[in-house]
């Protein structure tokens, strides 16, 4: 069975892995059909994701079918079409037993820490595995990506009548959109490319956009009135744009960083201090997210149909990937189709 491995930082090859066995008690082996390419997989490409290991085999947003059930397993049975919830919690340490799944102290999170879904056929946990009746295997790729931006926005809590400044049009920055709206919060977005505001405004329904161009300081200012942003969500994984995202929180505002980087990020003490911000880190997703986004798919909630703009097969992956980190090829969401 083929499957892309991620030998080392831009170095992709085509290996023969073994098919996976019966699965075991609380197992099932799942046949992929599509996968998401997001910015782990770019960053770990690059070799700028602190959390990769090497080498690897990528994919952590999947769409798949179930084709064995181990001893045990009643939620899903063999022909169900799921996503997966990619993070596999030990279940038993300090973090596990609170709930905080999503940041388990034994975390691995498949393509990253594991070996992950660009191959036809895997064992996961079962308990990870989520069903839906209605979604096609595109939609149930985007789940985790979408988690991602829900987790991120449950953080910060936003109120209806608050703002909530996301910076960072790109795939989670997307995610994170898609919540503050749902929360009915004024949703501003800044980025540095035109063209992915331009798609948050006609795309998403964005009223407000902020090209970072040496003057969003004052555009967020005059739009808010002078009072900033209740919650502010980088979504950039830059160290510099993380830093300066402090700039925009109000006064006992809430800072999020959802993108992750592994340059130093410094603060300012006067500035957090005197508007007694909360700091968050969020990190991936919690099994009742998928269990929510999956709904508000599937109720139309929630509009699929913009985000998924470059498809390729198997075989075109390694050739395409690098062109899909390029800002002109205008990838929002670029998905592989295992079939």
């Amino acid at each position: 069975m083929k499957a892309i491995q991620l030998e080392r930082p831009e170095v992709f090859r085509v290996i023969d892995v073994p098919e996976p066995p019966s699965p075991a008690a609380g197992d099932a082996v799942v046949r992929v059909h599509r996968v998401g390419i997001c910015g782990t997989d770019f960053s770990g490409y690059l070799g700028k994701m602190p959390f990769f290991s090497y080498p690897r085999i990528p994919g952590h947003e999947l769409g798949v079918e179930v084709v064995a059930v181990g001893p045990g397993v009643t939620h899903v049975k063999v022909g169900d079409r799921c996503s997966i919830e990619p993070y596999i919690n030990c279940q038993k340490c300090y973090s596990c037993i609170r709930g905080h799944t999503n940041c388990c102290m034994n975390h691995q999170t498949l393509g990253v820490h594991c070996d992950g879904g660009l191959q036809r056929l895997f064992t996961i946990p079962a308990r990870k595995l989520h069903v839906s009746k209605t979604l096609t295997y595109d939609q149930l790729a985007l789940v985790e990506t979408l988690g991602i931006g829900c987790h991120a926005i449950n953080r910060a809590a936003p109120k209806p009548t608050e703002t909530v400044l996301v910076i960072g049009a790109g795939p989670i920055g997307l995610s994170a959109i898609e919540f503050a709206k749902l929360t009915g919060a004024r949703t501003v977005v800044m980025d540095i490319n035109e063209q992915r505001l331009a798609f948050c405004r006609d795309r998403m329904g964005i009223k407000h956009t902020i090209r970072a161009d040496g003057t969003e300081a004052k555009q967020l200012e005059d739009l808010t009135h002078g009072n900033w942003a209740d919650v502010v969500v980088d979504a950039t994984g830059n160290n510099k744009s993380m830093v300066n995202a402090m700039n925009y929180v109000a006064f006992a505002g809430k800072l999020v960083f959802v993108g992750i980087t592994s340059q130093e990020i410094t603060f300012t003490q006067p500035l957090m201090h005197r508007r007694e911000m909360s700091f968050l880190a969020s990190r991936n997703a919690v099994s009742a997210d998928f269990a929510r986004i999956i709904q508000l798919i599937e109720a139309g909630h929630i509009d699929t149909k913009p985000w998924i703009t470059h498809h390729a097969g198997f075989g075109e992956m390694i050739e395409l990937f690098p062109k899909w980190m390029k800002p002109e090829t205008g990838v929002i969401k670029a998905v592989v189709e295992i079939d």
